[in-house]
């Protein structure tokens, strides 16, 4: 845009002042007389972000498969309540008796998770998902110092998300990898000899990173619990259990939600997020406040919590997430919400079903919301998986995980959701299969790609080291003084 610029254009008349103007010298100070602002015309402007829209891929445009980073379809109907003018002109400093209908959002929002997963109590303060996980961990300390003991350690499966042992070493635990073994599930063998007075907690996410159902999740918790452990579950896979068995109910103490993945607020970079959380009675002391309860019957704030965390957001979380969330659970109702997971588990064991022949699982069983392949049969060719992952932008898909996690060689991970439909999941399988028979017969092909968009194969190390996003104008040449 700043390319486009030509002194005198304009894109906007700004409407004539209907206040006071102000000498900005005197109520800010000295300020630049240059700001170097692009002077465009409308229309240049619009054809601008028009054609970089198009450039873009994203979840309305195209099948967008990332496996352990759910990206399901966000319903319009969503966008069109949080944009209600009831909602969008709240202010978050409006004094508690102003906003009971805000509170009630909220309130509906905690008793429908709490039934979803089994837990007692709802907070949703924590803004994104690993916040959720750090909080959680955060009331594990204060409960386990609370009854005077000294833990230091967590325990964590070598699946696991990165996040988690960022999390367990941001509250000040030591962390302890426990392994998975040859079935796909936590190697009991091993969790037991770890198992001991120093462990606080250990950080399990049901179904895992590799796409299974722990059939031992009972057992684990009992095995932990009776160490004097807490165990925690990190919830990025619900989207698999939603409606169809609950966390709670396993033996887990807390776990955290991320309300984008699972019940379809905005992904990502288009935040802000909402890691909200689940516990058990035993941890509510400590729940950050101030917590929202029902008293006599109306949502109102408890700021009397002496054991509690502390605020660990400012006000009380995002709430337009909570709006959002709340549509999508009353659109599905208590009849509809188990649909999501048993779509969710169809659509993937659909697909590895399908891919199994060129990309074979890597855990060869049914699998839950998400599959776990392995290209490590074309490495003979010279062919990563992410030249695989490559080659499917050319042939119009966005590629699936790569390299996650990290105990499977050359892995996929493919997250098909409850949302595609047949036609879309055979169209991605088909252009696999192709490509697999590529890397057999013209390797070549997958080493070059992608060769169908503005820029090819990126430097991805470079751009992760050297991130440079930023436009800086061209200085005219000085003589010399």
């Amino acid at each position: 845009m700043f390319e486009k610029s030509s002194p005198g254009r304009v894109g906007c008349n700004l409407p004539k002042a209907t206040t006071p103007e102000v000498d900005l010298s005197k109520a800010i100070g000295e300020s630049r007389t240059e700001l170097n602002l692009p002077e465009i015309a409308e229309l240049d402007l619009i054809r601008h972000f028009t054609n970089l829209s198009q450039i873009n891929y994203g979840i309305d445009t195209g099948f967008y498969p990332l496996g352990s980073c759910t990206m399901k379809y966000n319903p319009r109907i969503n966008e069109m309540t949080a944009s209600l003018p009831g909602f969008t002109q709240l202010h978050p400093m409006q004094p508690e008796d102003s906003v009971p209908g805000a509170l009630e959002v909220f309130m509906q929002v905690y008793e429908i998770l709490e039934e979803i997963t089994g837990f007692d109590e709802i907070t949703m303060q924590p803004v994104a998902g690993a916040h959720g996980e750090l909080t959680c961990l955060q009331m594990i300390k204060a409960y386990q110092q609370g009854k005077g003991e000294k833990r230091t350690v967590v325990l964590i499966p070598d699946s696991a998300h990165g996040t988690n042992p960022a999390s367990a070493a941001r509250c000040g635990y030591d962390v302890k990898s426990v392994p998975t073994n040859d079935e796909g599930n936590t190697d009991l063998n091993a969790l037991a000899n770890v198992l001991d007075e120093t462990v606080a907690a250990f950080m399990v996410t049901n179904p895992s990173t590799l796409g299974l159902f722990e059939p031992h999740i009972v057992k684990v918790c009992e095995m932990v619990h009776a160490a004097g452990g807490q165990v925690f579950c990190d919830g990025a896979n619900m989207n698999a259990m939603v409606g169809t068995t609950r966390p709670g109910d396993h033996g887990f103490d807390c776990m955290h939600l991320n309300l984008h993945k699972t019940f379809s607020t905005p992904h990502g970079g288009g935040g802000p997020g909402c890691g909200a959380i689940g516990l058990m009675s035993h941890l509510e002391p400590f729940i950050p406040t101030p917590h929202l309860k029902r008293i006599n019957g109306k949502p109102k704030f408890d700021y009397n919590r002496p054991q509690s965390i502390g605020r660990v957001s400012d006000f009380h979380g995002q709430f337009l997430m909570a709006v959002r969330a709340l549509t999508y659970l009353l659109a599905y109702g208590k009849e509809g919400l188990p649909e999501i997971s048993r779509h969710a588990v169809l659509n993937a064991n659909y697909v590895m079903a399908r891919l199994k022949d060129v990309l074979p699982p890597a855990y060869d069983r049914t699998c839950m919301h998400e599959c776990v392949l392995t290209a490590k049969q074309y490495k003979k060719n010279g062919i990563r998986v992410l030249d695989i992952s490559k080659r499917l932008i050319d042939y119009g898909f966005h590629p699936p995980t790569n390299y996650f996690p990290l105990i499977v060689p050359e892995c996929l991970m493919i997250e098909p959701t409850e949302t595609e439909s047949k036609e879309t999941l055979d169209a991605f399988c088909d252009a696999l299969v192709a490509i697999c028979k590529e890397a057999e017969t013209d390797p070549d092909l997958l080493l070059n790609a992608p060769s169908s968009q503005v820029v090819g194969r990126l430097d991805e190390v470079k751009a992760v080291k050297q991130l440079d996003v930023k436009w800086t104008a061209e200085r005219p040449e000085t003589s010399p003084v």
